[in-house]
């Protein structure tokens, strides 16, 4: 039998102590999780022992009555029937976005690389989509934004404590090295990615993919939070708005974006980046599809590889300059760099954000810095990207011009000569 592995309905063998959460300073005081608690690994159920395993775990108390999570967990050693590869290993924690459940080829796929991988449903449902008649909150847009109620029994409450006993459960696995473990979720679970990195430093990165915080100020769910009377507006961004947890992140964090996706604008995501402290990088292109595409951009298995497996950095690109005629920034790489680019955009930042047009121009790499001529003086926003040998591609800060909201300060400089 695997180490920590049980057979289907045995317990896990747990590899001891489970490291604490240690509650960031910087959180405010109304965060309502109670992070001791949840830094204890939830008991579990173990259900069939596959190649990709299925589980039940202990989640929060809702409305009074006890809950479970179902889960999907895989590892190298149990995708080839080999316990012995099961040693030592990085971890993630996956977590799907509305529409989603526990998704088994997610958790395979990161197995395959060499990681223990859970994925948890934060839906409701068991292992054959049914909806579980001892879940959680429905996870749909009127309940996630609905008031009035404790905020023990609103589902960020829930689904942001199910993501962090994942974490606690997973540690506890004998095979899994608790220094190395990673955390990556895609839309709605982008933002709780955002949210949990701000509460969970045991994490070592994390890569929230199109989600963010700032949903008040501009996102696809504005008619709604408009719709709340100002005194419970005012309590669910407090509550729940990623934005009042993501600056308290102490890993590094890989933030992933397109310029058109529907439902998180460019404005809003580059607020929610400026807030971080700890080392970050920027994947944002201009058209990036929304959905969950477990293996793309691939930027975000080389994040997570070089935190966790010791792999090559992704490059990156520093504070940009803007002189009279230039745009040039400083960059960081250890791999080599195959091409560059500027992008721009004329369109508004609110409104159809699908139907944006971005126009998009090369830019030179030279002498450790990327140069590029200056982007109209009617843009909206602009950004720049290099691509390296890996086909990865990073981003500099976005820029909107005229605006001060939700960009990190481009320098002025004199043209580089």
């Amino acid at each position: 039998m695997a180490a920590g592995i049980g057979l289907a309905g045995s317990q896990p063998v747990v590899a001891g102590d489970v490291p604490s959460i240690k509650r960031a300073g910087t959180l405010p005081a109304t965060t309502p999780w109670n992070l001791d608690e949840l830094s204890k690994p939830p008991g579990c159920e173990w259900k069939e022992d596959r190649e990709v395993r299925s589980l039940f775990y202990k989640g929060e108390p809702y409305q009074g009555k006890p809950t479970r999570v179902f889960a999907h967990y895989a590892t190298p050693g149990s995708l080839a029937g080999d316990p012995s590869l099961d040693k030592d290993l990085p971890a993630i924690v996956l977590v799907h976005g509305g529409g989603g459940t526990a998704f088994p080829d997610w958790a395979r796929l990161w197995a395959s690389r060499g990681y223990a991988a859970i994925a948890m449903d934060l839906g409701i449902k068991g292992a054959a989509g049914e909806v579980l008649t001892d879940g959680g909150p429905r996870p749909t847009d009127r309940v996630k934004f609905a008031t009035g109620q404790p905020a023990t029994d609103q589902w960020t409450y829930h689904a942001v404590a199910d993501v962090i006993r994942a974490h606690s459960l997973i540690l506890s696995f004998a095979e899994v090295d608790p220094e190395r473990t990673a955390l990556t979720g895609i839309s709605w679970g982008g933002y709780l990615t955002c949210i949990v990195a701000g509460l969970d430093n045991r994490f070592k990165a994390a890569v929230p993919v199109y989600g963010c915080g700032f949903l008040h100020e501009n996102s696809a769910w504005l008619n709604l939070l408009d719709g709340m009377t100002p005194e419970d507006r005012t309590i669910w961004v407090r509550l729940w708005d990623p934005s009042s947890y993501v600056g308290s992140a102490r890993m590094p964090m890989l933030f992933v974006n397109g310029g058109t996706d529907f439902a998180y604008p460019p404005d809003s995501h580059a607020r929610t980046y400026a807030l971080v402290s700890s080392p970050k990088n920027l994947h944002f292109v201009p058209d990036l599809r929304h959905g969950h595409i477990f293996d793309k951009p691939k930027a975000v298995e080389a994040f997570i590889d070089h935190h966790l497996k010791g792999g090559k950095p992704l490059p990156s690109i520093g504070p940009v300059q803007a002189g009279e005629r230039q745009l040039v920034a400083p960059v960081t790489t250890v791999t080599k760099l195959e091409r560059a680019g500027l992008h721009y955009t004329l369109d508004p930042l609110r409104g159809d954000h699908r139907s944006r047009k971005w126009t998009s121009q090369p830019a030179t790499i030279a002498e450790g810095s990327i140069r590029s001529d200056l982007p109209p003086a009617e843009a909206t926003a602009w950004f720049l990207t290099l691509t390296d040998e890996r086909n990865t591609t990073v981003s500099s800060a976005l820029a909107f011009p005229g605006s001060t909201k939700g960009r990190e300060e481009t320098a002025p400089a004199e043209d580089p000569q």
